[in-house]
């Protein structure tokens, strides 16, 4: 009997655990990132005044942090709220829930194609880029497929 000396893996998977840490890392890092808020401290002026402040993260020192979180923006919430829906479901519902929020609030429409180009780049990260432009709907024209693109380009 002739035995190959090419190791088999189960279902045709190739790589060891170093590639589901990298996975892990790759899906895990973005959200700890942005969740935490070390790329940025934004702070929103509603007012209307032409006074608007925005505070970068390295120039906060601890003393002036006060104890309360500056207010996000609201296409901030709704895109970290969908991208968490991405992962933990799939992004036809993130999609959809996009969508119906766009439909509630018309202020978020010009951030629509933004948000669902993010979708779109991190469906493919996620789930590849076939499996990722099967989810592709008409939202927001057609930028969750722009950004399924951009990601696999």
């Amino acid at each position: 009997m002739k035995h190959s000396t090419i190791p088999q893996t189960r279902r045709g998977h190739r790589g060891g655990p170093a590639r589901r840490i990298g996975r892990t890392l790759a899906l895990v890092l973005p959200v700890v990132l942005v969740l935490s808020g070390t790329l940025a401290v934004t702070r929103v002026n509603w007012t209307g005044s032409s006074s608007s402040s925005v505070l970068m993260a390295s120039d906060v020192s601890s003393a002036s942090v006060s104890s309360k979180a500056a207010p996000r923006a609201p296409q901030d919430v709704l895109r970290d709220r969908l991208m968490t829906e991405l992962q933990d479901r799939n992004p036809g519902v993130a999609l959809t829930h996009l969508q119906q929020a766009v439909n509630g609030h018309p202020a978020l429409a010009r951030h629509c194609g933004s948000i669902a180009r993010a979708l779109g780049k991190a469906a493919v990260r996620i789930y590849g880029p076939a499996r990722a432009q099967s989810y592709a709907r008409p939202v927001c024209d057609t930028a969750f497929a722009s950004g399924v693109l951009s990601a696999h380009s």
